[in-house]
This record gives structure tokens, C-alpha cells and sequence, in this order.
């Protein structure tokens, strides 16, 4: 596999990690007991760090992205391992 693909497929973990962590520890103006600006949603949150979802979105990726390749590499789950109906392969 070459290096721009092992790049390509980190930067689509790495954005798909950032989606799926977004919702996580963060806290409202009504959980952290702070008062609310007048015409503010419900939902916002008291403050968005970025940079640590930047960072941890890095990490999660970097984790998939190296167990996709080392699959990959060896072959631990292939194709026919993931189809649940049809014709089987193997002996029955």
C-alpha cells in the first residue's frame, strides 16, 4: 500500500473520529450552572475546545487507520468473511 493511500484513508478516519467524538464532554450552561446569554440555544455548550477534539480525533484515527492496515497487510478479515448469506465458500 503506498503512503498517500495509508494518508487518504487516515484523513477519512480522522474526520469521521472528529464527527463521532464531537458529542462527547460537552457540558451546557445549564450543567455547568452558568447563565445564559438572552436569545441562546438550549444545546450550547460552555466552551468548545477544538484543539482537544482536534487532538483526540488524531489519536482515534491514527489507532484505526494502523489496526485497517495491518489488516490489510494480513489478511485477518477479507471479504468473504463478511458476508452473512448467499453462497458459502467453505465446507459445510
Amino acid at each position: 500500500m503506498h503512503w498517500t493511500s495509508m494518508f487518504a484513508i487516515y484523513f477519512l478516519f480522522f474526520v469521521f473520529s472528529a464527527f463521532v467524538l464531537l458529542p462527547f464532554g460537552v457540558r451546557t450552561h445549564d450543567e455547568a450552572g452558568v447563565e445564559k446569554i438572552p436569545g441562546q440555544a438550549e444545546s450550547a455548550p460552555v466552551e468548545f475546545r477544538a484543539g482537544r477534539l482536534l487532538l483526540r480525533a488524531a489519536i482515534l484515527a491514527l489507532v484505526v487507520t494502523t489496526l485497517y492496515v495491518a489488516n490489510y497487510i494480513n489478511g485477518w478479515i477479507t471479504v468473504e468473511d463478511l458476508i452473512l448469506w448467499g453462497p458459502s465458500t467453505g465446507a459445510e
